[in-house]
């Protein structure tokens, strides 16, 4: 069996994968060149997948991402095989949680603006505009293996935690109430802090509208950690600019990469990283152990874990 690894693997992760089971053969393909030759007779692609690739692997019978999203690969001829897809969801969750917080707390206690303003002068507005977390809501959309850790962090901050999901997510102990999507506006009334922890769908695109910004609390912080375009990005501005939330940490921007003349590089309150969310040491490791537990029921005929609903796209 013929996996085609599209990532720079270590010699251990690679003896990792093919210790599964001696039928079992990694070939390491990081150039485009040599992916489309060695999709031809590949049976597994790890890492990713592109039209071409799709097109040329004719033997082709799973795909397992890096990426815990998979809204760019989701072109209809994929779609509608036959070709299982499992993600890295529920593997990212940590490290995109990390980011959440240090987005959430930059804004709260005014380190962007003492970064980016380099005075002393702004200290008493700084603490002027500071507020605790403690006894607030934390608003949770999409709770998956992101959601799941942004909500067990605000336990040390002594949050209340709500959190809306389409599908029946059993609700952690951490969390107090879990809704469907048809109250995602009251999630939005109730929360003091709403974080963005869904994939990109047909039905979360732009979901962040002005309807929406207007639902929340004036002094709300709206963080933004998986996908850009959730947000409608002339209604982020309209809401920061006239006052509707609070402020904005982005890792992810309904443009990218975001132009340099967009207003939100100088509002003082918003936060902007570029898509490094992501980043880890541990997160090519993880993968690699995932694939590694899913290889052995693929082996088995047994069912995966992390597969992606490619209809629903998550």
């Amino acid at each position: 069996m013929k996996i085609l690894a599209l990532l720079n693997l270590s010699d251990d992760q690679i003896q990792r994968i093919e210790s599964v089971s001696e039928d079992v053969r990694v070939v390491v393909a990081t150039s485009r060149e040599i992916q489309q030759t060695e999709a031809v007779d590949a049976d597994i692609i790890l890492g990713g997948l592109n039209r071409q690739l799709f097109e040329r692997g004719r033997n082709l019978k799973w795909v397992q991402t890096q990426s815990a999203g998979v809204d760019g690969i989701l072109f209809p001829e994929f779609v509608e095989s036959d070709v299982i897809l499992t993600s890295a969801k529920g593997y990212v969750g940590t490290h995109l949680a990390d980011q959440t917080w240090a987005l959430l707390l930059g804004l709260l206690r005014g380190i962007g603006r003492a970064v980016r303003e380099r005075t002393w002068d702004n200290r008493m507005s700084i603490r002027h505009e500071a507020w605790e977390l403690g006894g607030r809501t934390l608003g949770v959309v999409g709770l998956g293996g992101t959601g799941i850790e942004v909500a067990r962090r605000a336990i040390g901050f002594q949050m209340r935690v709500i959190a809306v999901d389409p599908e029946d997510v059993e609700k952690p102990e951490f969390v107090d109430e879990i809704w469907k999507m048809d109250r995602f506006h009251d999630l939005l009334e109730q929360s003091d802090v709403v974080c963005i922890c869904a994939p990109l769908t047909d039905k979360t695109h732009g979901i962040f509208d002005l309807e929406a910004f207007r639902r929340m609390k004036r002094h709300a912080l709206l963080i933004n950690v998986t996908r850009g375009k959730i947000v409608d990005g002339p209604s982020l501005l309209q809401a920061l600019q006239d006052g509707l939330i609070g402020g904005a940490g982005l890792d992810v921007t309904p443009e990218e990469p975001l132009p340099p003349d967009s207003p939100l590089w100088d509002m003082k309150n918003v936060i902007i990283t570029p898509h490094v969310a992501g980043g880890s040491p541990l997160r090519l490791d993880r993968m690699v152990e995932l694939f590694c537990q899913n290889l052995e029921r693929f082996l088995a005929g047994d069912p995966l874990t992390s597969v992606i609903d490619k209809r629903k796209g998550y």
